[in-house]
């Protein structure tokens, strides 16, 4: 990876705050904390695809060594939260496991066996045996699709009939396999009921104040009675953003047999139960002018979800979002199967929708004779939403597209395919833009100093990889002046200032806010005290004071200091505790957020093998102030990587005929690593947008991979002449 600072400023020296915690092992992932007395659960799960489960035979189980207990539908506690129908839609639970005697996948859980050992458990959950009353199913979701029926999504603007008689026009189909997150760490869960209504969980999540609100709702008890542990996660793409069938499960097997239960997902349990990117159906037309100004578009979208559960990744947002397109008309549909429900994955909807409508653009660019980046430039909706009319507080966009068209060597580009011919290797170049709104919810945060000018800042936000805690620290080192390496961060527990969950690129946007107010505040609170001790620093705020290794020392005289030592002994201190919430206030109604990347790739082709070789790809993103610049071109690096694999191996195999997944493990599950990605050259436009919270800082996490997989494609035609709308595009398609 090469990061590059539009601006000119170098990458900093220091490193994440969690890296020593991380290559010593020390830092425990949900399994890992120890617990006493704690026993293990192992799911025993169903063979079929649908229909009833008339029994579930535990005898042959219960005899196996070490088995404490087996939990099922039929002797699970009871679970006020599941007592109707109405309370499980409003728990937003999905599959409320163990609930009912349905079976609505094939992998739904119908045991849990709680064991001395996991050893053990796992032995007596193969033992378990269903016994079912088969129903009807469906899995095959293209045939699924076409029962379904398209409604508009009460977003249309103009008419079909002001652009009948464009000039130019492309319509064409695409469609997407479901992919699975397959992070790292697999989803676990320990459960302890400390009392009867109080319970601990360290549990795999993005958001422990979330799962405190969702398991207090199922279990009806207050949520800070739920005491929430989730401070170091290896990875999540979304699927710790919701409460799963491990962490319900643990906790009623834990309240059965009166210990704490230990519950982690096997790598094929987690391919059914923590969720994934459903596959999806688009439909496409547009129409430009002569001149290549868009006067039309059409988006028709469909994507699977559970039998259970209506899950909408409003795929068709994204389209309202770009562009100026005046008229233009929004479809959707749902299509159930029989599998468990899908949940928001790397950039959702968004990142689905934009492959259709970025794939669109380019066979209009071919069809108008037109390079793709002109066409892009000429209707890029930089002055305000497309949809709401709001004016955008930044964008970006075209920046973005034209440094990468610079970096890539865009000019290169041959018009037409198959120009760059080497024996059996095509060369091609393509691109396309994608944009994420930039949102910003309501977060806390608290900071402790201690007499030795040492501080921690503490929030309950997760971070699971994307450097929060070292952009917490970066920020609270830059507002304050306090040194880094005295610094401390806290993170992803329930008891710590609450904060919403680390998803949709909002999390450092969101706390960003609260360091910056928490850090003010401390300022200001020794600032007082200091007053006590020199007049000089009667009544100042905040940024008129600085603070460093030994003290408070005025701006405008640095030498003016009062140490730590004096203020504490003065006021007979033990430490100094500080809370500070910060959130979006009035500018939501005064602008529109977002944040804005382009993508570029050069990639040859195997005319012969099918096989893509992608040799460069760069991403330019706009995601207002860069608060850490390695950590930020990690996260691009690493969003990149997982649409290199979207676009060219990522699917969810499925055997329509006997209603389950295959190759449901990373063997069979094909992903991009470093064999298939090149030197990544990330660049960020690092311009502050002082209007979305106080750090000026916007979210990357998804615009790093909305546009990779067109832009592939894109290139994939430049170099071969073949257009593929159907991904993953593997070699077969390609020498089809």
């Amino acid at each position: 990876m090469k990061i590059i600072d539009t601006c000119g400023a170098p990458p900093p020296a220091d490193g994440r705050v969690e890296a020593r915690e991380k290559v010593t092992g020390s830092g425990k992932y949900a399994a890992e904390y120890p617990v006493e007395e704690v026993c293990y659960g192992v799911f025993a799960v169903s063979t079929l695809a649908a229909g009833k489960l008339k029994s579930v035979k535990v005898e042959k189980a219960k005899e196996a060594e070490g088995v404490i207990e087996i939990l099922t539908h039929l002797n699970k506690p009871v679970v006020s939260g599941f007592s109707d129908e109405t309370k499980i839609r409003e728990s937003r639970l999905g599959l409320a496991v163990f609930h009912t005697d349905r079976i609505f996948f094939k992998g739904q859980p119908i045991a849990l066996v709680v064991a001395r050992t996991l050893e053990e458990a796992t032995y007596a959950a193969s033992l378990v045996e269903g016994e079912y009353e088969a129903g009807p199913f469906e899995l095959d979701f293209d045939k699924a699709r076409r029962k379904a029926t398209l409604a508009s999504t009460g977003r249309e603007k103009g008419s079909p009939e002001a652009w009948s008689q464009a000039a130019a026009t492309v319509e064409a189909e695409y469609t997407i396999a479901a992919e699975i997150h397959n992070p790292m760490e697999m989803h676990a869960t320990i459960a302890h009921w400390v009392a009867a209504d109080r319970l601990k969980l360290y549990d795999k999540n993005q958001g422990v104040n979330n799962v405190q609100r969702t398991v207090g709702r199922v279990f009806e008890i207050p949520a800070e009675n739920i005491e929430v542990f989730s401070e170091f996660v290896g990875g999540g793409f979304g699927s710790g953003l919701r409460v799963w069938s491990n962490t319900l499960a643990a906790a009623m097997a834990a309240k059965m047999v009166k210990r704490p239960v230990k519950l982690m997902l096997t790598r094929p349990q987690m391919f059914m139960l923590t969720g994934y990117r459903p596959a999806s159906w688009q439909k496409v037309k547009l129409g430009a002018d002569r001149e290549g100004r868009f006067l039309g578009g059409w988006h028709q979208a469909m994507n699977g979800t559970s039998t259970y559960e209506d899950f909408n990744e409003w795929i068709t947002g994204v389209t309202r979002l770009i562009y100026h397109i005046p008229n233009l008309k929004t479809e959707g549909a749902l299509v159930p199967l029989n599998l468990s429900t899908p949940t928001w994955m790397r950039g959702p909807g968004d990142c689905t929708g934009d492959f259709a409508i970025e794939s669109a653009i380019d066979e209009l660019s071919y069809v108008l004779n037109m390079d793709p980046v002109a066409l892009r430039l000429k209707n890029t909706a930089i002055d305000k939403h497309p949809n709401n009319g709001l004016p955008w507080s930044t964008n970006y966009m075209n920046e973005c597209i034209e440094t990468g068209a610079r970096m890539i060597g865009w000019e290169k580009r041959p018009s037409k395919p198959l120009q760059l011919l080497e024996g059996d290797w095509a060369t091609g170049y393509g691109m396309a833009v994608g944009a994420w709104n930039a949102g910003r919810g309501y977060a806390s945060a608290g900071i402790v100093m201690q007499k030795d000018g040492s501080v921690s800042v503490r929030t309950a936000m997760t971070d699971i990889g994307t450097g929060t805690g070292t952009g917490m620290r970066n920020i609270a080192h830059e507002v304050t002046g306090i040194p880094k390496n005295r610094i401390t961060i806290e993170l992803g527990h329930s008891s710590l200032p609450a904060a919403p969950s680390q998803g949709g690129s909002t999390g450092l946007s969101s706390v960003s806010g609260a360091v910056v107010a928490v850090s003010n505040d401390l300022k200001t609170r020794l600032a007082e005290y200091a007053a006590g001790i020199n007049p000089a620093f009667q009544g100042l705020k905040a940024d008129e004071v600085q603070l460093t290794d030994k003290g408070i020392a005025l701006k405008t005289n640095p030498g003016a200091v009062v140490s730590y030592h004096q203020i504490w002994e003065k006021n007979d201190l033990k430490s100094l505790e500080l809370e500070a919430s910060s959130g979006p206030g009035e500018e939501r109604q005064k602008f529109a957020f977002c944040s804005t990347s382009a993508h570029f790739a050069k990639l040859r082709v195997n005319r012969r093998t099918g096989r893509v070789k992608v040799e460069k790809y760069v991403c330019v993103a706009d995601g207002g102030k860069i608060i850490n610049a390695q950590a930020a071109a990690n996260q691009m690096s690493g969003a990149v990587t997982g649409g290199i694999g979207m676009a060219l191996m990522e699917e969810m195999l499925i055997d329509a005929r006997v209603g389950g997944l295959i190759a449901n493990d990373l063997a069979g599950y094909h992903f991009a690593v470093n064999a298939d990605t090149p030197v990544i050259e990330v660049a960020f436009i690092n311009k502050p947008d002082v209007n979305i919270n106080p750090s000026g800082a916007k979210g990357l996490g998804e615009v790093g991979i909305i546009g990779v997989a067109a832009a592939i494609t894109n290139a994939i035609y430049n170099a071969t002449g073949k257009r593929l709308r159907d991904l993953p595009v593997t070699p077969d398609k390609i020498i089809a």
